[in-house]
């Protein structure tokens, strides 16, 4: 189910930067095509991913060198 719910997170994030792009750009004056507009999803879809993975990581270390460190509570 994590991998689903990975899935599900990725896809649902690529069409709401994708929508938000399609609804926000105009408002700026940005007109783009629907092809640059996908791939500027894509781009903003990967930095997210990364960026999730990385903190996921950090945490990840955080907890497990608290559980070798753990502080002491007197």
């Amino acid at each position: 189910m994590s991998l689903v719910e990975a899935v599900t997170n990725v896809v649902a994030g690529y069409l709401l930067a994708l929508l938000t792009q399609i609804g926000t750009f105009p408002l700026f004056g940005l007109i783009v095509s629907v092809a640059d507009n996908l791939l500027i999803s894509s781009i903003f879809t990967t930095v997210s991913l990364l960026r999730s993975f990385a903190l996921r990581r950090m945490f990840e270390a955080v907890r497990a060198h608290q559980s070798v460190h753990p502080i002491d509570r007197d």
